[in-house]
């Protein structure tokens, strides 16, 4: 026990820290003793324990921790410094107490957290308990958790700040301790105990479950207000109040303010997280929303939408963004967008608050004006978005914007308008509320109220109610006086109705005036300006207790808006320093006041204040005054030392001396104290009466210049002046006057309300008193120093003698400056200077103006005045004038709203009487000066002359005239009179004015070319100017502005300089201001746009909106009309219409030569540019005015297309009567063009070059031959239009250029046209050597420049071209070049690249097999003849031929040799027999035969060239030589040479591609389709296995083909031609290409197969969807049965019939039910379910299952209708499966299916014994005759005939031919083999592909699908075979053989593949007869079709009788040749 007793011993702060813990537990029972019995909290001893207290409540020992934390809760509850351990001591209870099992520990730590938040340590605790909360322990959560829970609900919200504990809150509600989310849920609870729902939007996402329970328990919580219940030390009174109320009975309502002091009001966004959307906006954004696709704005704008659905947004640079979005709002088409675009402007508003505000302005009027939208959406999403950007926002800020809409003639737009004002008023406080911006809103609204339109009127009527009850009848009524009383009930009944947001406690109007301005009002009393209404409210002593209290707790909304407005208001007065922040305080009650007195002021002064005797009321005076001069500023109580002045007598004071010195102490208190505007308005009154006292007289004005100084001038004299005149004693009034004139002098004038004054000095003009009317002069006299003239308009009207004195006072001060001020805030506190002030006063001058009283004359302006003045009669016009003078004469001042006067007077400065024209102008200049400053906003009328001119000038300044074009502009027309005159005008007004816009520079070019005029008087206008221009501009820059000019020009203009540099007049200097200002005539010279000063005095609101509507009209026009306006007032020329009458070119003699020989010696700009500068327009100009029509000529260089028309329609009206003026002046003309050549302008191109082909018509008939210079300034810029893109240009063109072959020499043009290759343009290369081709074949060799061998090689470097085009073009040329020149062109051409050779050589070898036939006509013709064929070539170009592309036709390498020979195609008229007998002169092609070996026949061909249209199923001779071509070109598409097939692809992609031209492929897609699938084939079979070939040939072979075919099956119409067997072929070569595993190992083989899903897509919908879903059944069916073909082929089918199922409910009707169920049928037929049930996989069965579900699905019962096809239905098994199907989804009993089957195949009788027999028969017939239907037609007939074997079809076949009735017996024959046929198709019909090619039978009954029959219903083989007797009779053939063969229904009986036969069998016969044909046809230049027909007879009949055709050809082809001999 011995150290037991040693640790008894220690000091008990030392055994708190003892080691052993009972010595501990002692220590803290003692210390706890210890603290609750020392008394003061301020003693010596707690320090000791400062560092300790962590310890106690840390102790490690739980017994000794209980204690030490009893311990430590008195300590931090007595001890002053107990606040230092709060961080420490919270930290631990948080980790080592919290975590305790024992629950008084947990208490006692809680107690200890809550008692330092009560000892003001709240916001350490609470970021000790945040931490806590993050703590992994879950017990010290739950008692962080909780201890927070009780710090609120004891001390309430405004103690325990939220944010950050509602920023955690989801966390916890995501913990996986149950104990966790059970006390987030009671914090939760507790915190809406406080803020109520702001607390829902930052727990919206946690987990549903939870949210549905707290929202339960919300529901739950009391909705009293709920109070604080424990009170920190501060709040001691507030603690002693609540429980004195709890003694009381707790009153509920008995805290009546106060209550509202402890819940502050939380705003919901204040909680949460900002977001930050800028950079998840999508990448592509920007790009998307201006998109021509709806749909893509549509997306940019969701993405948006979403982001903005954030509550809270961070700040950053959303300018871009808002941008895109007004932009959406105003100019998208779509109204569904515009609403999207409203919304998201409303998110961002919401999300961003007082940060949107910068945006709010730019938005406001676009949204406003969107308002002309009718659907309710958008309107609604308008109306949200501009509500929400006003809350970003002040009024003051957007009123502007929205007054200017005010006036738009839009109903809904000013009813949207007016209901917006009224929402937004309802946010305001009259301190946001004040007059200045009431008056304008008011006065816009009352128009409102008499609109026309009721919504309009109910609108504004809903605004001005909510004015009303917002601002308080005193401040609104001012603005009512001119309402009737019916109206203004309506007004006030609305005002009753209004719900406002603030302040729901007001009810009527009187006790709003009290309760309302004050609410959260006193912060922003300190700097309200002149607010009435804040004076009111301070002035009432009652309420103003209650006014400190709210201000403390006032919902923050409320004072944010009046502390600005209050900033506002003191802004407004300019510029003024610091001091001025109190200029108004509250009043004092008088109580107050004396105590406040009493406490500076001495005893015995307060009590002799009111004493009767005048000494002792001098002696406290003079007290007084010593006591206010020993003052300090910030003690000295002005208010209530000047109450003490003027208590009782007050001013009514009788001895002078005390009145003296009274008036002294105000001035003292004045200049020394912190005087408001309260304090003086206390003695005013008084100093107003004294001011015309003999004695103190002075020192009242002393005194009131001091409070001026305090107050600032312009309220004071504003209040002086008022009482002055309220006053009878017109000694004060004049006095008032004199001092208001000194004042102005001292202080300066900014700021002053002339207005106000005005309307006194009036009063005092007008007194009886001559001192007071001289006063009144006098202090004009002074106004006019700073105001200058403009100040006479307000006293127009006083009487002469009146007016004749002002004149003389504003004489005496002409001259004079106005004196700096000397006084007052408003000095600049930089002392700015000269210019500074200088630059004020100036302003002021122009606001003045806008003071004048205006009169509005908008609705005098009627529709009728306006139309008067336009009418036709010029009597009634000047009487629409002589009205608008009188109107404006009555109205003297008037409003800019003049409707569409300026319009109606623009269009009579153009009259035809010049009386008119006289008086208009007038009018504009009476209109300027009534109308001032504001007649910018009508600038478009300023196209008056100078006595407008110059009145405008006066009221703009002229700066406004020089900024900008417009001076520059009109200098630059070419009219000597208005030259002259504004030259003149100019040299007036430029040396008035001391600085000048930069935009003058802009008139330096111009007034150089007018130093060189051609008019004299303009010359020397321009050189009086030309000083003035340098004094502004300085002599560097006029000799910079010289480099422009030619040489000769800058010589003398630099003279001209150097003489103008002498007689520079000096600027004028500042001083001179007044004088020069008189003296010019003008207004300030300097103006700007007012500045701050007078912007917020808010008279300036109309100046600073110009309207929208009246805003410069297109500058052009106006500008146009503005010179024949001038032109008419120097110089009436009334020949203006008559002048068009005379010739429109001058002969000029040698005008021509002259021009050509100035060209020559470099007189004169040589014609040679890549775009014209204006040297070369000026010039030309200058070269014509003398030999072309002045008028003319004015069109001819308008600026405006339009006129460019004009000029061409009339010159080419006059080409034929002046043809000898064209000549004379055709380089002019020529050139003229050329620069047209630039215009972008289409109309004037086309007009252009039509009056070329004219012109160059005209010259030919002339036999006119061009000169050197006119062909080398025209020729070259014709040929750059040759590139047009545009195919109608270039044709023309190239007409011109086969013109011009006739006036100038070919081998020159050819020169220009060689030069024209090396155009960048591609086309214009193209072109260029199209035409090089067709000038040698015209003309020889003779015309290639300089020699041919280095015209062709330069010919033969674009075969390299990297455009296909040029290639083609080029390869073309040299082609028939070879033609014209033979193999000496190799020679010519030299070394050329091997692939360009090769590629040569191919061109040359296909263009070898036809016959040339330019050279030997070369030979023939005699120069004369040359014209004519090249005409021809040209029509030959312009053939049907030009309509399809270019490209394809391939005129110059394919066409035009064989076309020069017969341009007709004479199809099917060439007989042999008639050559035979046709002895006569033979044509001179023929000998050309004579070199081929006939034995080529039998050569294989290298290309299969079909080079007509297979044999049409009727007999139209429709073959242009448009499908031959495409013919060839299709049949090289399966060329064997990749190069070739890569070309001829191309080609046709190229046709495909254009709209116009895709259509001429119609009828040649199976074709082409055929063609391509066997390339794939090759490319399959041979060119993947070929190793030499480079890989990436084959891909580019792969993009070529699959690109062709996308493009074919992007245009449906084409699309569906493709006929089923083809289709069939198609998908299989697509879908083997996907499968081939060597296409992916290609490095872009993946794109390709890519490409290859998306055409098998593109396929599927696009095709006819009957013959596309037969052919994939037939390929399925084919798959399945090939043993060789892949499980993943027949896969890949069935996917495509999968995807063609989903199609079917969109393209069901379009399908041609009947025959898919036959395939159906067949492949049930082929594949029994038995069958397929053994296959490996169940897809196909599942497959077909799901075809027939889905048809049935979609046809119902119906679709037993559709099985006619079927000849033996009941075996079917799809009939069957139909019906089983059909029950089943119907779940109904069996006898409805039965009675439908019935139904079904009665369906035909009933119809029949309906219908007429005859109609039917009819209608069959119609079919069979039609192109399209006679397949269907023909078996139509064939069932017809089997239900009524009866039938009589004779009368019917009676009217027809023979061939016709046997055309119908064999088809009718042929489907009855077909249908017996189809019973017995074999199992074998298992045939590979390859084996199908041998299969001649079967190749017999398709031919007919390729053959020509675009419907792709497949016409029986005897058609062709009934065609070809006839083709082989016509041939002179035998037609006995056709007996060897079988007969057509054995071949037919045995098909050997299922219907639908493969198109391979098709294409190994075809190509065959292709081949066969063609060698015939190229070798015998006989015509193709018979030769193809024959050739199709021979291979269908057997191979021996080809051989023997050929043989039998042969011998009279040597016949014909012997003959001609």
């Amino acid at each position: 026990m011995g150290d037991d007793s040693e640790w008894m011993k220690l000091p008990i702060d030392q055994k708190c820290e003892h080691k052993l813990w009972k010595a501990r537990l002692n220590g803290y029972e003692e210390a706890l003793k210890l603290f609750q019995k020392i008394d003061d909290e301020k003693s010596p001893e707690w320090s000791k324990y400062l560092g300790l207290i962590k310890k106690f409540v840390t102790d490690s020992n739980a017994v000794a921790q209980l204690k030490g934390l009893e311990a430590a809760l008195a300590y931090v509850e007595n001890a002053h410094v107990a606040g230092k351990t709060t961080g420490e001591v919270a930290s631990g209870v948080v980790n080592k107490v919290f975590n305790q099992p024992k629950a008084r520990a947990k208490e006692l730590g809680l107690d200890i957290c809550l008692m330092y938040i009560e000892i003001e340590k709240g916001e350490a605790v609470q970021e000790e308990l945040l931490k806590g909360l993050d703590n992994k322990n879950p017990k010290i959560i739950v008692a962080c958790i909780e201890t927070l829970r009780k710090a609120l609900s004891e001390f309430g919200s405004k103690i325990i700040s939220l944010k950050p504990i509602i920023k955690v809150l989801p966390k916890l509600f995501e913990s996986r301790e149950k104990a966790v989310r059970d006390e987030a849920k009671l914090l939760a609870v507790e915190i809406y105990r406080w803020i109520r729902d702001a607390l829902r939007p930052p727990l919206q996402n946690i987990n549903s479950v939870q949210l549905k329970e707290l929202e339960e328990e919300w529901v739950k919580v009391s909705s009293a207000a709920p109070k604080q219940t424990r009170f920190l030390r501060s709040q001691q009174e507030l603690k002693a109040k609540f429980e004195q109320q709890q003694a009381v009975g707790g009153d509920a309502d008995g805290g009546g303010d106060d209550e509202e002091e402890t819940v502050p009001q939380v705003d919901a966004y204040e909680l949460l997280e900002a977001v930050e959307i800028l950079s998840k906006l999508p990448k592509d954004f920007y790009e998307k929303i201006e998109a021509k696709k709806w749909q893509e704005r549509k997306e940019a704008l969701e993405a948006v939408e979403l982001l903005v659905k954030n509550p809270k947004l961070e700040s950053g640079d959303y300018a871009d963004l808002v941008k895109v979005l007004k932009k959406v709002v105003g100019k998208d088409t779509n109204v569904m967008l515009v609403a999207l675009a409203a919304k998201c402007l409303a998110g961002l508003a919401a999300g961003l608050r007082k940060k949107f505000g910068q945006y709010a302005g730019h938005v406001v009027p676009t949204i406003l004006e969107k308002f002309k939208e009718k659907k309710p959406q958008v309107v609604q999403a308008l109306q949200e978005a501009i509500d929400a950007i006003f809350l970003t926002t002040t009024l003051q800020n957007i009123s502007e914007d929205v007054l200017a809409v005010m006036d738009n003639k839009n109903p809904t737009i000013k009813q949207q308008t007016s209901l917006f004002i009224a929402r937004s008023f309802r946010h305001c406080t009259p301190s946001t509320l004040p007059k200045s911006l009431l008056k304008p809103f008011c006065a816009a609204l009352l128009k409102h109220i008499n609109d026309s339109a009721p919504e309009v009127r109910d609108a504004g009527f809903e605004a001005l109610g909510t004015a009303l009850k917002v601002a308080g009848e005193k401040a609104v009524n001012p603005f009512l006086a001119d309402v009737d009383k019916l109206k203004l009930d309506r007004i006030k009944e609305c005002a009753e109705k209004v719900e406002l947001v603030y302040g729901k406690k007001t009810g009527g109007a009187a006790e709003k005036k009290e309760g309302k301005p004050i609410t959260g009002k006193t912060p922003a009393l300190s700097g309200t300006g002149g607010d009435k209404e804040t004076k009111d409210a301070a002035t009432k002593p009652g309420p103003l207790k209650k006014a400190s209290a709210v201000k403390s707790g006032g919902p923050p909304k409320k004072s944010k808006p009046a502390a600005a407005a209050g900033m506002g208001g003191a802004g407004a007065k300019g510029k003024k320093g610091p001091e001025t922040k109190e200029i108004f305080e509250s009043e004092l009650s008088i109580e107050v006041c004396e105590e406040k007195a009493a406490a500076v002021l001495p005893a015995s002064c307060i009590q002799q204040l009111d004493s009767g005797n005048w000494k002792e009321r001098l002696a406290c005076m003079e007290e007084f005054q010593k006591a206010v001069e020993l003052m300090e500023r910030s003690e000295m109580p002005c208010q209530a030392l000047v109450r003490m002045l003027a208590k009782k007598p007050g001013w009514k004071e009788t001895n002078f001396q005390v009145m003296q010195m009274k008036l002294h102490i105000v001035a003292l208190i004045a200049q020394k104290g912190n005087f408001s505007k309260t304090s003086a308005q206390v003695v005013l009154d008084g100093l107003v009466d004294k001011v015309g006292d003999v004695k103190c007289g002075t020192n009242a004005k002393e005194a009131m210049t001091a409070i001026a100084e305090a107050c600032q001038l312009p309220w004071t004299a504003e209040q002086v002046v008022a009482m002055a005149f309220s006053q009878k004693n017109p000694k004060n009034q004049s006095e008032t006057l004199n001092w208001l004139s000194n004042a102005i002098k001292e202080f300066g004038f900014s700021g002053l309300n002339v207005k106000a004054f005005i309307s006194n000095v009036k009063t005092a003009l007008a007194a009886t008193n001559p001192a007071v009317r001289t006063s009144a002069i006098t202090l004009l006299g002074v106004m006019y120093l700073y105001v200058g003239p403009p100040l006479r308009m307000f006293f127009e009207d006083e009487k002469p003698a009146l007016l004749s004195q002002i004149d003389a006072e504003f004489e005496k001060m002409q001259g004079q400056t106005a004196p700096a001020p000397t006084r007052g805030i408003s000095r600049h506190s930089g002392g700015g200077g000269d210019d500074g002030e200088e630059e004020e006063q100036e302003d002021i001058g122009n606001d003045v103006v806008d003071l004048l009283p205006r009169t509005d004359i908008g609705d005098k302006i009627t529709a009728e005045l306006v139309s008067k003045i336009g009418d036709k009669n010029w009597k009634i016009r000047k009487e629409g004038l002589d009205e608008v003078t009188s109107i404006i004469n009555d109205a003297k001042f008037i409003q800019p709203n003049i409707g569409e006067l300026p319009a109606a007077l623009k269009s009579r400065l153009n009259d035809s009487n010049k009386i008119l024209v006289q008086q208009t102008l007038s009018i504009l200049q009476q209109l300027a000066t009534a109308m001032g400053p504001n007649i910018k906003q009508h600038n478009n009328v300023r196209a008056a002359a100078l006595a407008t001119v110059n009145a405008w000038a006066e009221q703009t300044g002229m700066k406004e005239w020089l900024e900008g074009e417009d001076l520059s502009e009109e200098l630059r027309k070419e009219n000597p009179f208005l030259r002259q005159e504004l030259l003149g005008w100019l040299a007036e007004k430029l040396p008035t004015l001391r600085s000048v816009p930069s935009d003058l520079l802009l008139c330096v070019p111009h007034l150089y070319s007018c130093l060189e005029d051609r008019n004299g008087d303009v010359r020397k206008k321009a050189q009086d100017a030309l000083p003035f221009f340098m004094m502004h501009l300085g002599f560097e820059k006029m000799a910079k502005a010289t480099g422009k000019l030619k040489p000769t020009s800058k010589d003398q203009v630099l003279a001209m300089l150097e003489k103008a540099k002498a007689n520079m007049p000096a600027k004028p200097a500042p001083p001179a201001k007044a004088s020069s200002r008189v003296v010019g005539g003008a207004a300030p010279a300097k103006f700007q746009p007012a500045s701050a000063v007078a912007e917020d005095s808010g008279s300036n609101t109309m100046e600073s909106k110009p309207d929208p509507k009246k805003a410069k009209a297109g500058g052009a026009s106006s500008k146009a009309k503005g010179v024949q306006g001038k032109k008419v007032l120097s110089k009436p020329n009334l020949k203006e219409d008559d002048d068009k009458s005379g010739p429109i070119f001058i002969m000029v003699p040698n005008g021509k030569e002259q021009r050509m020989k100035d060209e020559k010696g470099l007189k004169v700009l040589k014609w040679n540019f890549t775009t014209p500068r204006d040297e070369y327009i000026e010039q030309l100009k200058t070269q014509m005015s003398s030999c072309v029509a002045k008028w003319l000529q004015d069109e001819m260089f308008h600026a405006d297309f339009q006129h460019h028309n004009k000029a061409l329609a009339v010159m080419i009206e006059h080409l034929e009567n002046e043809k000898d003026g064209v000549i004379s002046c055709l380089d002019l003309i020529l050139k003229w063009l050329t620069l047209r050549f630039f215009d972008t302008n289409t109309s004037v191109l086309m007009k252009a070059l039509e009056y070329l082909k004219l012109l160059f018509n005209l010259l030919s008939q002339e036999e006119y031959h061009l000169t050197e210079n006119e062909a080398s300034s025209f020729i070259p810029y014709l040929i750059l239009k040759v590139g047009e893109p545009k195919d109608v240009i270039r044709k023309d063109v190239r007409a011109i250029l086969n013109r011009m072959c006739l006036i100038y020499p070919a081998s020159k043009m050819f020169t220009f046209i060689m030069e024209g290759t090396k155009s960048k343009n591609s086309k214009q290369r193209a072109e260029c050597l199209e035409e090089l081709g067709c000038l040698v074949e015209s003309y020889g060799m003779n015309v290639c420049q300089p020699t041919p061998g280095k015209a062709l090689k330069e010919m033969a470097t674009h075969i390299g071209d990297r455009d296909n085009t040029v290639r083609n073009a080029a390869l073309n040329t040299i082609v028939t070049v070879y033609n014209v020149h033979g193999d000496q062109v190799f020679k010519l051409i030299g070394n050329l690249s091997e692939k360009d050779m090769s590629m040569l050589e191919e061109r040359i070898k296909r263009s070898a097999k036809r016959p040339s036939a330019a050279p030997v006509r070369q030979a023939e013709e005699k120069p004369q003849r040359t014209q004519n064929i090249s005409a021809n070539a040209s029509m030959l170009r312009k053939g049907p031929a030009e309509d399809m592309s270019s490209k394809l036709n391939q005129n110059r390498n394919m066409g035009s040799h064989s076309e020069a020979t017969h341009t007709v195609p004479r199809e099917f008229q060439l007989d042999l027999d008639e050559i035979e007998n046709d002895n006569g002169a033979g044509r001179c092609e023929m000998p050309a035969l004579v070199q081929h070996k006939l034995d080529d026949i039998f050569e294989p061909v290298l290309i299969p060239e079909p080079k007509i249209r297979a044999v049409s199923p009727h007999f139209d001779d429709m073959h242009s030589n448009t499908a031959s071509t495409i013919n060839f070109v299709i049949s090289q598409v399966a060329s064997g040479d990749i190069n070739t097939s890569i070309q001829a692809l191309a080609q046709i992609d190229e046709v495909l591609r254009q709209e116009d031209k895709a259509e001429a492929m119609s009828g040649h897609i199976d074709q082409f389709l055929i063609a391509t699938f066997m390339q794939l084939r090759l490319i399959y079979n041979t060119h993947m296995a070929d190793e030499k070939l480079d890989k990436d040939e084959i891909v580019k072979l792969y993009s070529c083909i699959i690109g062709s075919m996308i493009s074919l099956f992007q245009i449906e119409s084409l699309a569906r031609e493709a006929s089923t067997g083809v289709l069939k072929d198609l998908m299989h070569g697509l879908i083997t290409l996907m499968l081939d595993s060597r296409v992916e190992d290609l490095e872009e083989g993946e794109q390709v197969i890519r490409s290859v899903n998306l055409l098998v897509v593109k396929v599927l919908e696009k095709s006819d969807q009957t013959n596309i879903l037969s052919a994939l059944l037939v390929l399925l069916q084919d798959s399945l049965l090939a043993t060789a073909s892949s499980p993943k082929f027949s896969e890949l089918v069935m996917k495509c019939l999968w995807r063609m199922v989903r199609l079917l409910p969109e393209t069901i009707n379009s399908i041609n039910l009947d025959r898919i169920l036959l395939d159906i049928h067949i492949f049930m037929k082929v594949f029994p379910k038995e069958k397929l049930k053994q296959c490996k996989s169940e897809f196909p069965i599942r497959t077909l299952k799901t075809l027939l579900h889905t048809l049935c699905k979609l046809k119902g019962p119906k679709i037993l209708d559709h099985l006619t096809m079927i000849d033996n239905k009941n075996e079917s098994e799809l009939e069957a499966h139909l019906c089983r199907v059909m029950k089943h989804s119907m779940d109904q009993t069996g006898s409805k299916t039965d009675k439908d089957t019935e139904k079904g195949a009665s369906r035909i009788e009933e119809k029949a014994s309906k219908a007429k027999v005859n109609d039917i028969l009819a209608e069959i017939f119609k079919k069979i005759g039609s192109k399209e239907n006679t397949k269907e037609g023909l078996a139509e007939l064939y069932e017809y005939k089997k239900k009524y074997s009866d039938a009589d079809i004779e009368p019917f076949l009676k009217n027809s031919s023979q061939f016709f009735q046997s055309y119908v017996e064999r088809g009718l024959r042929l489907i009855e083999t077909e249908r017996e046929g189809k019973g017995r198709i074999a199992a074998s019909t298992g045939i590979s592909p390859q084996m199908e090619g041998t299969c001649v039978p079967a190749s017999t009954h398709t031919v007919s699908s390729s053959i020509g029959n675009t419907n792709g219903e497949e016409v029986g083989p005897s058609v062709y075979l009934e065609r070809l007797k006839i083709l082989r009779q016509r041939c002179g053939l035998d037609n006995a053989k056709q007996e060897d063969r079988p007969p057509l229904t054995s071949l037919l009986s045995k098909p050997a593949v299922p219907t639908v036969a493969s198109s391979t069998d098709m294409l190994h016969s075809k190509l065959s007869q292709l081949r066969e044909s063609r060698e015939q046809y190229q070798h015998l230049d006989l015509d193709s079709n018979q030769t193809h027909s024959s050739g199709i007879g021979t291979t269908l009949a057997s191979p021996s009788s080809a051989a023997a055709n050929i043989d039998d050809l042969k011998k009279r082809l040597e016949r014909i040749k012997s003959s001609r001999k």
